[in-house]
């Protein structure tokens, strides 16, 4: 099918739509403006223009030559970029850059508070740290800094390469609302040996977990969130932690497979987990203190009475946050009556 237009074979047609996009959208409303300003000047000249527009009289022959140079088209009137066209080029004194090479060769990560205090000591340069900090900029540009990245050899192209790392954002908890368990590792020497005590708490029902393993790697962590989720009586739906390798690569990826949303506190922050952290010193008083050669020397059984301690813990100890009930006791008195009727007598009222 022929697709027929109604103006073909009008006269002036194209160069008239050529026209209208380029007033549409290449002329901004300053051009515009700027445009009826000449004509009224022309019109009334330059008192009443000055008067009506504040604008001088040198301004209008700039801008009446802008259209005579670009054939009267009104683009020549948009605003242009007012950036100098000549700029200052920072210049780093010969001495000054010897000396911050030279000491950069000992340590190739000294900042640039300590590069002042040794170039003031040396007499090279009195300058100020912030100075330096742009110098130093400028010579890494430049590539004459040495680059304190680590190196990876490539087998095929036998070339080494700087190492990259991906950082992926990471989540907090700020203005988070709703079910949230936090998790975190104890770490203990015992007779030379290395141990540690992986645990989890619900922070609204205060309901704890606990278990020893020998590697403080993803794949007990994962392991141990596993078991967490399977006897937990609350949601896991949000879990937050510190930065520890611990809970990375198989610890994200089981929270992933279960859409588990995982929130890292800030680091250095541990009151970010001021929860997690009471309960490790409760734990740490109350049962590890007296069970330290069995968490040394025979694990399993260490974990056998850990989960007696914990059963005492979940279902018997009251708390204080809680309204002087256990865990168990509250997560019981949060159920609607047809799913707590058989635990009336635990029921706080």
């Amino acid at each position: 099918m022929r697709i027929r237009s109604n103006l073909r074979g009008t006269k002036g047609f194209i160069v008239a739509w050529e026209r209208l996009i380029r007033f549409r959208y290449m002329i901004s409303e300053q051009a515009k403006e700027r445009t009826r300003i000449l004509a009224f000047w022309e019109r009334h000249g330059d008192a009443a223009t000055r008067e009506a527009f504040a604008v001088s009289r040198p301004t209008l022959f700039r801008w009446q030559k802008a259209l005579r140079e670009n054939h009267g088209k009104l683009e020549a009137l948009n605003k242009k970029s007012t950036a100098p066209k000549k700029r200052r080029k920072r210049i780093t004194p010969e001495e000054v850059k010897d000396a911050i090479v030279r000491e950069r060769f000992f340590d190739p990560r000294l900042g640039k508070e300590k590069l002042a205090v040794l170039l003031k000591q040396d007499g090279v340069a009195n300058l100020s740290a912030s100075t330096i900090g742009r110098m130093l900029a400028d010579l890494k540009k430049r590539g004459v800094l040495p680059d304190p990245r680590p190196l990876s050899f490539h087998g095929k192209t036998g070339r080494h390469h700087a190492r990259t790392t991906k950082r992926r954002k990471k989540l907090r908890s700020k203005g988070h609302t709703g079910a949230l368990v936090k998790a975190d590792t104890i770490v203990r020497f015992v007779d030379g040996t290395k141990r540690y005590i992986l645990t989890a708490l619900d922070v609204e029902s205060k309901f704890a977990f606990a278990y020893a393993v020998t590697s403080h790697t993803s794949k007990p962590a994962a392991e141990f969130m596993r078991r967490f989720k399977e006897i937990a009586p609350v949601p896991l739906t949000h879990v937050q932690t510190d930065n520890g390798s611990e809970f990375a690569a198989h610890f994200d990826a089981l929270l992933d497979a279960g859409d588990i949303v995982h929130f890292h506190t800030y680091p250095r922050c541990p009151k970010m987990n001021a929860e997690i952290e009471r309960f490790n010193r409760t734990l740490s008083e109350a049962f590890v203190r007296y069970r330290r050669p069995l968490l040394a020397h025979d694990l399993d059984a260490f974990n056998r009475e850990l989960m007696d301690w914990l059963c005492w813990y979940n279902t018997r100890r009251p708390h204080w946050s809680l309204g002087l009930v256990s865990p168990l006791q509250y997560i019981v008195s949060t159920l609607p009556t047809a799913e707590s009727q058989m635990w009336w007598t635990s029921t706080v009222y």
